[in-house]
């Protein structure tokens, strides 16, 4: 994840869509503003789309630029497509002749790039998810089972079934088990055209659970990290987790 300044998402051109055409575009950055490229591209090359059915979908006409990643989805299957940024590796910090060095890599190349015997050596496993959903026709929940690792966000209430002035609910899992205590900043999109940013914050309660009101129309980003000691890489002593989604809110 990046800085905490800088936003990372995913945008559909649309979240629902019905008829002859079912295509959609999505846009990938990072972003000081919602949603507005003004920072870098957001990396794809671990992207994963899910079609309805839990088959595996391939992104067309894939492109990265200076401030932003673009591809489009062809949904040929009527139901929910989960479109999703999936990272995994690690973070290491020491001090190397008196200064501080970082470095941020896989755990294949850990072992070269990094020197076991570094002062103050520090390593943090990272483990984040970047999503999007999108409906072809009626919504459907089939391919949207956690997978029990890092952060997820099981819907409730379906995330393509949003509306202005009603409560939706979602439950947060870590590595499938409920999340509580979690906290969620949820903002709609448009951040550069008014002076405050109106997020929401919300927590997730015993069950991982928490609810929100949609106060309006348009598109909201949701974000949660969490921080623990069950890293899964043995060169880590410790595990950042990061989660965040784009959801389309609609008039009633």
């Amino acid at each position: 994840m990046t800085a905490a300044a800088h936003k990372a998402w995913l945008q559909p051109s649309q979240t629902v869509i019905a008829g002859n055409n079912p295509w959609i575009t999505v846009d990938a950055a990072v972003s000081n503003d919602l949603f507005y490229f003004n920072h870098v591209p957001l990396r794809t090359r671990n992207l994963v789309i899910t079609a309805p059915d839990g088959t595996a979908v391939e992104a067309q006409n894939p492109a990265t630029g200076k401030y932003r990643s673009v591809f489009d989805v062809e949904l040929l299957q009527q139901g929910t497509y989960r479109i999703a940024v999936v990272n995994t590796g690690l973070n290491a910090s020491w001090q190397e002749d008196g200064k501080p060095k970082r470095w941020r890599g896989t755990a294949e190349t850990f072992a070269t790039e990094v020197p076991k015997d570094a002062p103050e050596l520090t390593v943090t496993q990272s483990v984040s998810r970047i999503e999007t959903f999108v409906t072809n026709g009626s919504p459907t929940t089939e391919n949207l089972q956690p997978s029990n690792e890092g952060l997820e966000l099981v819907p409730v209430t379906h995330p393509n079934d949003l509306f202005a002035g009603e409560e939706a609910r979602f439950r947060m899992l870590a590595d499938g088990a409920p999340a509580a205590g979690v906290e969620f900043e949820i903002t709609r999109g448009g951040t550069r055209y008014r002076n405050a940013q109106e997020e929401i914050m919300v927590t997730t309660d015993a069950k991982g659970e928490f609810t929100v009101t949609w106060p309006e129309a348009g598109m909201y980003w949701l974000e949660a990290n969490l921080r623990d000691d069950k890293a899964t890489l043995p060169q880590a002593d410790a595990r950042r987790l990061g989660y965040v989604a784009t959801m389309e809110v609609l008039p009633q």
